[in-house]
């Protein structure tokens, strides 16, 4: 597999204004974004995806809510994110703060795959039901939509072409489910929820405890992953040297914090407790709302509010990894976390990592 010798060709970070609109374009990206995650930094507003598999209804992109179980849903005309084009996006306004609201400040966080969505049909236990998916095997990011059948080793097809290290599910017609996930160094034996503060949970019902192969996902009986004639979500992640890590550390609960190698310098950060509930909220970093060290300007995927800033949430972005700064949330003593992190800058040709990193 190449490296990715420019980052940017593949993640972004964009932030904005909002205008009250009806189109407020939005460029700067890079590339045309296939995954949209936006949050209103100066209000409490949820945490809204939009992604080019699911696509629109009417005028508007179907959304999700990362910190929430309600349902894909649409605004209204003139109102959501409206088009996705070959730098950027078009957002706009009429009744609500979550796209494009004047006075309020916005950050967009872009990821590429594979533009069209190709289409197939299921496999494993049960009956065989479709699925669309768009793949980039360069950057180690699918997006999967596909019909559960409620039956224990259902299986859809990721498209990376190695192992997942991280799967972000969502039943989008049940309004009542949880975001549920995996994770590699969790291992299939557990789950975790991206809308909740909460520790890593030991079950079957997500993954049916087969870890997942370089070409399907295994799915267990679960409502909140497999429900029997609805529609799900998948955002599938794999590590790339030099663009993306996917991995786990301890903390130490000191300012002088642990240090975490990724080979590469980076531009997103995303971090979560698993072995408690304390201090589990998921921490978001950026190197757009902080360009420089020492950071913290953190939002939290499992919640609407406003920016949470440096003290206990300081960091640094370092040329080769990240180093904490704080003193909890996502560093307490001796708690175990999981992270995905994408890259600024590549550290080229390194092939040392410390065993801190381990």
């Amino acid at each position: 597999m190449a490296q990715i010798n420019k980052p940017t060709d593949y993640f972004n970070t964009v932030l904005y204004a909002g205008d009250d609109s009806t189109s407020n374009a939005i460029s700067g990206v890079g590339f045309q974004p296939d995954w949209v995650w936006l949050k209103n930094r100066s209000a409490e507003t949820s945490q809204l995806f939009q992604d080019s598999v699911r696509g629109k209804s009417g005028s508007n992109y179907l959304y999700l809510q990362a910190n929430d179980t309600a349902a894909e849903a649409a605004q209204g005309d003139n109102d959501g994110l409206n088009t996705i084009g070959a730098d950027g996006f078009t957002v706009g306004y009429t009744n609500s703060t979550g796209w494009n609201k004047s006075g309020n400040n916005y950050v967009s966080w872009n990821w590429l795959a594979g533009g069209t969505a190709s289409s197939g049909s299921t496999s494993g236990s049960g009956t065989a039901k479709t699925y669309n998916s768009s793949t980039s095997t360069a950057s180690g990011f699918s997006i999967v939509k596909y019909v559960g059948n409620s039956t224990a080793n259902h299986q859809f097809p990721h498209g990376l072409g190695v192992k997942p290290d991280m799967v972000f599910i969502k039943n989008l017609d049940d309004g009542t489910t949880n975001w549920q996930g995996y994770n590699s160094d969790l291992t299939a034996t557990k789950s975790f929820k991206l809308n909740a503060a909460e520790a890593s949970a030991t079950t079957n019902s997500v993954t049916n405890n087969v870890e997942p192969t370089t070409t399907v996902f295994n799915l267990g009986s679960a409502g909140d992953a497999n429900a029997n004639d609805q529609e799900h979500i998948a955002y599938c992640f794999a590590s790339i040297k030099g663009f993306s890590k996917i991995s786990s550390y301890v903390g130490n609960g000191s300012t002088d914090g642990t240090f975490v190698y990724t080979g590469f310098k980076p531009a997103w950060l995303i971090t979560k407790r698993i072995d408690s509930s304390s201090n589990a909220h998921w921490s978001i970093f950026d190197n757009k709302r902080d360009p420089h060290n020492v950071g913290g300007n953190s939002l939290r995927a499992n919640s609407a509010q406003t920016v949470s800033q440096y003290g206990t949430y300081a960091i640094d972005f370092l040329s080769n990894g990240f180093k904490l700064r704080g003193t909890n949330t996502h560093n307490d003593s001796g708690g175990t976390y999981m992270y995905m992190a994408f890259a600024e800058q590549p550290l080229v040709g390194s092939n040392n990592i410390p065993s801190t990193a381990r």
